[in-house]
């Protein structure tokens, strides 16, 4: 409401839409009457998204269609302010919808707990994406006041503001000069941008989920966790399990399985997952480079099968030693030149990133003395944001084997007090200063 008033009402229309039709699936027997009703949900809610997210991309794709043909047809761009949070309530509540036909579980018949579980406020403007199964059962039952959870939670909203305001604020900076402005670049800094850009949107958004998390449990609400360290997987599937979680497991409960998953033929199973990963990039934008953002992602995974493809469904067999480590870096290389697409202004722009990146390698320093001069850094300020992303980079490992947080709460007070203090100090020294705080994701 405080960005458009008229925008509470579409929140509004698609809560009671998904509540009376979810309500409806009981009154009934018959599975005609609730297969209507579970389409007119569907049309309804993403009817919505259609029209705010994707109506101008379509006249765009129109426009361009009628003008290669010389057809005199100018469709009209109606240049609609995207409401904050609809791709991620629509998704809630599709999901909500969809579970409740398939008898998961009972409609929710109070809608005032119906409402909280779609605007609760921590995870509306970006997730984690809820399920009623859980969340609904936690909205109704009665709590005290947990002080335990209230402090991990504390701690947990600590992190999460370290990943944004110091790591990902330190970035933005960089990462926009240069792809907003990649005509005026050249060399190694579009490589070093897209590392940049890896792990901003990572800081960004993760941060952000921590934060959401932390504030849940300080009212006793367990919320969905979203983020397992994904830069450390050591393949795209396993990324995918760890990136962005309460999204990768949306699309592969509502869509993936429903098209036949991985039980279907090798073809069909590749077009499924290329099917899933291009509407996953169509979910995050409208426009061509978040769909071959998603159809990379797709790809990707597809030449993993077909190349580690196990007889008894066991996937890709985790390796050891040096062979862990290339994985792990290749995966990683991956995921950064799918970012340039997801990044980049415009697909021109992300084949000028990819096709000039190497320029003047052979002269190795020009080419590093080039990046220096293009990023407008001195060494110490290098030295200055490195530090905040290795600190990262330990925590993301240590996460891996165990929970940081509670390991530190369970020292004692004189070891577990200056960590405390010197986290907190880090982020005030840290933090960039007169950065836009807005949250990247904002933006989907």
């Amino acid at each position: 409401m405080s960005l458009d008033v008229r925008y509470v009402f579409l929140l509004l229309f698609s809560t009671v839409v998904s509540y009376l039709l979810a309500r409806s699936f009981g009154s009934t027997k018959s599975l005609y009457t609730k297969r209507v009703a579970l389409l007119a949900g569907i049309l309804s809610l993403t009817g919505i998204l259609f029209l705010y997210k994707y109506l101008d991309f379509f006249f765009e794709i129109i426009n361009a269609a009628t003008q290669s043909f010389s057809i005199p047809i100018q469709t009209p761009t109606l240049k609609l302010m995207l409401p904050v949070g609809i791709s991620f309530y629509t998704f809630q509540t599709l999901g909500y919808l969809i579970d409740v036909y398939k008898g998961k579980y009972p409609a929710e018949k109070h809608f005032g707990y119906y409402s909280l579980f779609v605007s609760f406020f921590p995870q509306l403007l970006s997730g984690p994406i809820g399920r009623g199964d859980k969340l609904l059962p936690q909205f109704k039952k009665v709590r005290l006041f947990d002080s335990s959870k209230a402090s991990y939670g504390l701690k947990l909203m600590a992190v999460g503001y370290f990943k944004k305001l110091v790591v990902a604020n330190l970035l933005v900076s960089s990462v926009d000069s240069v792809f907003d402005n990649v005509n005026s670049y050249i060399g190694l800094v579009y490589i070093i941008v897209t590392i940049m850009f890896a792990i901003q949107i990572y800081c960004d958004f993760s941060g952000y989920t921590d934060i959401a998390v932390g504030v849940g449990m300080l009212f006793g609400i367990e919320l969905t966790q979203n983020f397992k360290s994904p830069y450390f997987s050591h393949s795209v599937k396993e990324f995918w399990s760890r990136w962005h979680i309460s999204l990768s497991t949306w699309f592969r409960d509502y869509l993936y399985i429903p098209m036949g998953g991985n039980r279907v033929g090798r073809f069909r199973h590749a077009l499924n997952l290329m099917i899933t990963f291009l509407v996953s990039g169509l979910w995050h934008g409208a426009g061509l480079t978040f769909l071959v953002w998603g159809g990379l992602h797709g790809l990707y995974q597809i030449i993993e099968n077909l190349l580690f493809y196990r007889k008894k469904g066991k996937g890709i067999a985790r390796r050891k030693g040096i062979l862990s480590f290339f994985s792990l870096v290749l995966t990683f290389f991956l995921v950064c030149f799918a970012w340039i697409f997801f990044r980049a202004g415009s697909f021109a722009d992300a084949w000028r990133m990819i096709s000039l990146s190497l320029f003047q390698i052979n002269d190795l320093n020009e080419y590093l003395k080039t990046a220096v001069i293009c990023l407008d850094m001195t060494y110490t300020h290098m030295v200055y944001i490195s530090i905040p992303v290795i600190l990262l980079g330990i925590y993301d490992y240590a996460s891996l084997k165990t929970d940081v947080i509670s390991y530190i709460s369970s020292r004692k007070i004189w070891v577990r007090y200056p960590v405390y203090i010197l986290f907190l100090l880090v982020i005030l020294l840290f933090s960039e200063k007169g950065v836009s705080t807005e949250f990247y994701y904002f933006q989907f």
